[in-house]
């Protein structure tokens, strides 16, 4: 029987069957927003998450089908760690940074500016750790 992607791949342990049906924590998503409120950072709260496997960014087809999909935001970094998180009975949430429009839209109509995704994730990086440091107070 095949494990892959799981905590338990090549393990003599059972497969570990988990509701993932909501993939976050609530409880933890919810410090997190309040976190973001005390910090001063506005933070968007809820959207449809795609994950897509790296590393390499999506084509245009791809966002095209993962936009009618319903995705809101397209990641490589998402997935498997929830899942695994669940497995374990850890709770978990994300914190996700939007980094650049995706392939085909906007101004990556036509490529993507890898230096302006560096200079974006820089200054989302400090939002963020305030986030943080405002949840581990709490």
């Amino acid at each position: 029987m095949g494990r892959k992607s799981t905590f338990h791949e090549n393990s003599d342990e059972p497969v570990v069957h988990i509701d993932f049906t909501e993939p976050y924590d609530d409880g933890v998503r919810r410090r997190i927003l309040a976190a973001g409120v005390t910090a001063g950072q506005p933070i968007v709260d809820g959207a449809v998450y795609a994950a897509t496997q790296g590393p390499r960014l999506e084509t245009a087809a791809e966002i095209n089908r993962l936009e009618r999909d319903g995705a809101d935001l397209v990641g490589m970094t998402g997935m498997p760690e929830a899942a695994l998180a669940r497995e374990l009975g850890i709770p978990y949430a994300a914190i996700n940074v939007v980094a650049n429009f995706a392939a085909g839209r906007a101004s990556s109509e036509h490529e993507i500016c890898f230096d302006s995704i560096d200079a974006v994730l820089r200054e989302a990086m400090g939002r963020v750790r305030n986030v943080l440091d405002h949840l581990c107070e709490a």
